[in-house]
């Protein structure tokens, strides 16, 4: 399997152990010991699937992420850390980062990872509609991947998007956490029902007229959420 890797990491020696092993699997690998580092290298190519520490020099791994999110790069993000705190993990898949991998870890673990991540992001995990949805105020564009309020665009997180879509195309049905986690996120071990929780709160923060009694995200006692037009 072929593939761009940006490994950020401050650490020399643990780089180039990573780098070493991720190209004898045949990817090709860049690394970028420092935040700014890793903003600049994906500014010049970006790359098919980052590696990314959370203790860097210059700007933090959350820092980072949110900042190449925000400017929409969508691709795969490990974040590759000593922090094992669940709230560190919540917090980086608020982010959107796709998987977690605690130090000290296995190399044959992180290949299989970065293997998994890449075959997903090659296939399509669904099918979207063509066409714009619109109900109430609100129009979600899946070619486009945008929304609109009230004719003015809001931003949202690109799982945040995909969530929504979920939510959309199965309108009506009852949907469990579980169910949207395998669904939005493959349902990697590491993401939390919170990461659910969490997405859906920023949903209804930006789309419902009043987010503490929503018309269209409702949940579902000890079940999980349904949506409505």
């Amino acid at each position: 399997m072929s593939g761009r890797i940006l490994v950020v990491e401050d650490s020399e020696e643990l780089a180039e152990g990573i780098r070493h092993n991720l190209e004898i699997e045949g990817y090709l690998v860049r690394i970028a010991p420092t935040g700014p580092a890793a903003i600049r290298a994906v500014g010049n190519e970006a790359p098919d699937l980052m590696i990314l520490d959370l203790m860097l020099p210059g700007k933090d791994g959350f820092q980072v992420l949110k900042e190449l999110r925000q400017a929409g790069h969508r691709f795969p993000v490990i974040i590759l850390t000593a922090r094992g705190e669940e709230v560190d993990k919540v917090r980086g898949f608020r982010l959107d980062a796709d998987q977690y991998v605690t130090k000290p870890f296995g190399l044959l673990e992180l290949l299989e990872r970065v293997r998994a991540l890449l075959r997903r992001r090659d296939q399509a995990i669904r099918p979207m509609p063509a066409a714009p949805v619109r109900f109430a105020d609100i129009e979600v564009d899946p070619g486009a991947r945008t929304v609109t309020k009230d004719g003015q665009r809001v931003a949202v997180t690109p799982r945040a998007f995909d969530l929504l879509l979920a939510m959309i195309e199965q309108e009506g049905r009852v949907l469990t956490r579980q169910q949207l986690l395998r669904d939005v996120w493959g349902h990697v071990h590491e993401v939390t029902t919170r990461t659910v929780d969490s997405h859906i709160s920023e949903l209804r923060q930006k789309l419902e007229d009043d987010a503490a009694a929503p018309r269209h995200i409702h949940t579902v006692w000890k079940i999980g959420y349904r949506f409505e037009r």
